[in-house]
């Protein structure tokens, strides 16, 4: 008897698509579980970080960092032109603007910077003539010291300003008599063998506590005129600019990063 072709293919059909399914059940059945996850396959126990003693009080330096000035004497400073002594008057355990800016004699690059800062407590002048000073992170790169209290001026050129570049998030000035306190968080640009910027500088500020620059980049040089541009360099000291104003300082520490 001849079977119908429709029939015979209806057949064949079928019977490939109960193997298939077979085959694709046994494979489901082959697939292996994932291994059970422990909370041990994500903890690292080395390196284990090293053991740094903080100081007494938030202010005071770490057991890992560099004092820069303990209320004794300008030693680890000195004069920016010449390099001879730093020629700033130190008295009652902190050290006022004299003559010409000074600088560290050490050099740093990543770092984190703890320096406190007070203006006159006679306020005279207004704008930029008002406690005028600046740090300068590896000479170049200027966190603005103005007494901003009550004092208005561009907004990229008062207190905690990054000098021509970034204002402050918010104003956190103390009044004058009373010192400010910055921490400084800084990395510092990189540069590609032909002198161009491969990262440029990045930096944190916080003023009395208070967070006014958030990890912001560095342009280049905070130029008084014109506009910043990189040039290649390496370590460099921090330094401390004399603006005709007899601002003070006093407890500076800084944490090599």
């Amino acid at each position: 008897m001849d079977i119908p072709l429709s029939i015979t293919r209806k057949t064949a059909f079928a019977a490939l698509a109960t193997a298939l399914l077979a085959f694709t059940n046994a494979q489901a059945q082959e697939v292996p579980k994932p291994p059970k996850m422990a909370p041990e396959m994500t903890e690292f126990w080395e390196p284990e970080p090293r053991v740094v003693t903080p100081g007494a009080t938030n202010t005071a330096a770490p057991s890992d960092a560099i004092v820069l000035f303990d209320g004794k004497n300008l030693s680890e400073w000195k004069a920016k032109n010449g390099g001879g002594e730093a020629a700033w008057q130190v008295k009652n355990g902190e050290f006022t603007v004299g003559k010409g800016d000074i600088a560290t004699k050490r050099e740093f690059q990543d770092f984190q910077l703890h320096i406190e800062w007070s203006a006159p407590d006679e306020v005279k002048g207004n704008s930029q003539g008002r406690g005028n000073s600046g740090i300068f992170l590896q000479d170049r790169y200027e966190v603005q010291v103005l007494d901003s209290y009550n004092n208005r001026t561009y907004s990229n050129g008062q207190a905690a300003s990054i000098y021509k570049q970034h204002r402050p998030l918010v104003n956190a000035m103390r009044k004058p008599t009373e010192w400010n306190v910055y921490d400084i968080i800084y990395t510092a640009p990189r540069f590609k063998e032909d002198g161009t910027v491969f990262t440029p500088a990045r930096v944190t500020v916080l003023h009395n506590g208070v967070l006014v620059q958030h990890n912001v980049e560095i342009k280049g040089p905070t130029e008084y005129i014109g506009l910043p541009e990189y040039k290649a360099h390496g370590k460099a000291p921090i330094s401390l600019q004399d603006h005709g104003n007899p601002v003070s300082y006093r407890n500076i520490w800084i944490r090599e990063l």
